[in-house]
């Protein structure tokens, strides 16, 4: 015995589509306000041992590792080179600076394992 089926159409209706809210502001540089304060707090100099990891957390909330990975990917994008220029490039040297050491140190821990191992 067939069955009759009715056939429903294919469109679906939706809500119109409300423009984005006005108090929402769009970055046109590519960096979020984040981004932004996390430059600016790299501005700042500290004299005391500790107190940057101390000011990472109060000023922005953040622990001092999460900080440093966010900075770090910062510092790649095109958008925080044409922010701040100078600041970004003064940090991606002192970066490539320290994990050259770190690689140099390494190289060396290893090479000395090495020799120690072979006599």
């Amino acid at each position: 015995m067939a069955t009759a089926r009715s056939e429903a159409p294919d469109t679906v209706t939706t809500a119109p589509q409300s423009p984005a809210p006005k108090n929402i502001e769009v970055p046109q540089d590519g960096l979020d306000e984040r981004d932004r304060r996390i430059l600016a707090f790299e501005q700042q100099h500290f004299a005391q041992a500790g107190a940057k990891e101390d000011a990472i957390r109060s000023e922005l909330g953040l622990s001092a590792a999460r900080y440093y990975q966010l900075l770090n990917a910062l510092i790649d994008t095109p958008a925080a080179i044409v922010h701040d220029p100078q600041l970004v490039r003064r940090l991606q040297r002192v970066r490539d600076a320290r994990i050259g050491t770190r690689t140099l140190a390494q190289l060396g821990r290893t090479g000395t394992q090495r020799s120690h191992d072979a006599h």
